[in-house]
């Protein structure tokens, strides 16, 4: 499926899903429900990180994160993990 049929499936610009795919944008929870709807996947597949990392060092890389962020972007973290994981 190309760039521009997956963004005509998601109801986005081509051009919006370019920037999401390169890091320069931050997607919606929303976005990425449409994004695994349209690709016909479960949301978690989206996620699923499949690095070389210990399980340390991942929950060092997180709680790092958490550390970081501010109560708006909490809340969306906390919904994003609770689509994955329940």
């Amino acid at each position: 499926m190309s760039q521009e049929e997956l963004a005509e499936k998601m109801g986005i610009s081509p051009k919006y899903l370019s920037s999401i795919e390169r890091g320069k944008e931050n997607p919606t929870l929303d976005t990425f429900v449409k994004l695994a709807d349209s690709l016909g996947i479960e949301i978690s597949e989206i996620f699923n990180y499949t690095g070389e990392k210990s399980p340390k060092e991942l929950k060092l890389f997180i709680s790092r994160l958490i550390r970081s962020r501010d109560g708006e972007k909490l809340k969306l973290a906390a919904k994003m993990m609770r689509a994955i994981y329940f």
